[in-house]
């Protein structure tokens, strides 16, 4: 199937949600903070989505409460969400899942829930459905950290076979399943890039149910492998850790080194495809190279796309960083002010998060990052139109929140540009002044190539 790529832009994160008021507002908060935390949000084949069908989205879980705040924001279709009941006596979190339309599971493993009550959900989850409605499921069950699917869950398998058998016309139900393959550059990271890759849909159709109103073992079993099937066709799946580091590395040298689009769904799949293809008998030799050229790289402190100032003048090469840096030095009073400013709630925000990652939460950093600001900043905001109404009236407070907004936001980017220009300015000095080692890496890097590419 062809590759459809569709960028995200904050107008159509914040302005395409209907509903109530409260819905509306919270999805231009997290409109809003989900395109501030990542840099850029992909949607692929998501033009392939039925408009009518009731609909169960299933996705995989890496990136704990990021996971169900992305799709909320960036589906299509308005969606409501199956969360674990223990969410719903939480006093803030309790609030959230409430208003955005989510019902509870009682689950065995969670001490003193009633499971029984799941009738309910599940007959409210089927009413739903049969109005064309849409739901999202993490089969899974828990958010991780691993590098491949966990264990599915027969829970959506059983929801969509007793939605679609139940009542006394069945088959008048269009129910089908939307695989969706969430996929983080670097997910624990602030403005890395995010990707949700819709899987093609796939139609439930009735069965016979027993005198308790369940489907048959048999049929849930197998229709929860053809959701993990469809499901594993458009997420990463790895072995171990070291094998993702490995192909991303490999994805790394040979996007460097080819003319291409800069698109996560064509990132994806070649990291699909080399951990699917590589031959097991050259893997360990290719690993190694591999590793042992990135290390260079470290050490130098240059990524491999920088090698491609081998193909431009000098002259060439200093006119794009001076073109690249003046804007830089006109908006540094206002970038330097927004880092002042934001540097307490950045610093709150990452200590949190550095001690859940000693916990061992490696999926709950990057929500714990996300909500901290969500939380912390325009708490700074107004703690400074606090003190600026005291020393200079209520007009000046008013003004100080979007400025400092404003601010925040060009630090933000200037942060960013800046990160970026020092790694292109160290591979400047190094093919200027050490341009042997830079033309022995690049020599390096055309061989891996070839390799790669076999």
């Amino acid at each position: 199937m062809d590759i459809q790529v569709k960028k995200l832009n904050l107008a159509k994160l914040i302005f395409q949600r209907q509903g109530s008021f409260a819905l509306r507002v919270l999805h231009f908060i997290f409109g809003v903070g989900i395109s501030l935390f990542f840099s850029k949000i992909e949607l692929v084949n998501s033009e392939n989505l039925p408009e009518k069908s009731g609909l169960i989205f299933v996705s995989n879980h890496p990136n704990a409460l990021i996971d169900p705040m992305l799709l909320f924001t960036a589906l299509p279709r308005r969606i409501a969400f199956l969360a674990k009941s223990t969410l719903f006596k939480m006093p803030i979190i309790g609030w959230l899942i409430r208003t955005v339309g989510a019902l509870p599971l009682y689950r065995q493993q969670d001490k003193g829930e009633d499971v029984s009550k799941n009738a309910e959900t599940f007959s409210l989850t089927r009413e739903l459905l049969k109005k064309g409605g849409a739901i999202a499921i993490f089969p899974e069950g828990i958010s991780h950290d691993e590098s491949q699917l966990q264990p599915l869950k027969t829970g959506a398998a059983r929801i969509a076979l007793g939605a679609v058998s139940m009542g006394k016309n069945p088959a008048s139900l269009d129910l089908r399943f939307v695989p969706v393959g969430l996929y983080y550059t670097k997910k624990t990271m602030f403005r890395s890039e995010a990707l949700l890759h819709f899987g093609e849909p796939f139609q439930v159709f009735p069965v016979e149910l027993d005198e308790h109103g369940h489907p048959p073992r048999e049929v849930v079993k197998d229709l929860t492998a053809q959701i993990e099937k469809n499901l594993r066709q458009v997420t990463l799946n790895a072995e171990s850790e070291s094998k993702v580091r490995f192909a991303h590395i490999a994805e790394e040298v040979f996007t460097s080194t080819t003319p291409h689009r800069e698109n996560l769904g064509e990132r994806l799949e070649f990291l699909q495809k080399f951990l699917r293809d590589a031959p097991s008998d050259e893997d360990a030799k290719l690993e190694k190279r591999l590793v042992e050229y990135e290390q260079k790289l470290d050490k130098l402190g240059i990524e491999s796309e920088f090698l491609a100032l081998a193909d431009y003048s000098k002259r060439f090469v200093l006119k794009k960083a001076v073109q690249r840096s003046w804007y830089l030095i006109l908006l540094a009073p206002l970038a330097i002010f927004g880092v002042i400013l934001h540097f307490p709630a950045y610093q709150i925000g990452r200590i949190i998060a550095h001690t859940q990652a000693k916990k061992g939460y490696q999926d709950m950093i990057s929500t714990v990052k996300f909500l901290s600001a969500l939380v912390l900043m325009p708490l700074t905001w107004i703690v400074l139109a606090v003190v600026l109404e005291i020393y200079f009236g209520w007009k000046i407070a008013l003004l100080s929140i979007p400025l400092s907004f404003l601010c925040g936001y060009i630090a933000m980017r200037s942060m960013e540009e800046i990160n970026d220009l020092r790694g292109w300015l160290k591979a400047i000095s190094i093919f200027f002044f050490k341009r042997e080692k830079f033309l022995r890496l690049l020599a390096e890097r055309r061989s891996l190539f070839e390799q790669v590419k076999r």
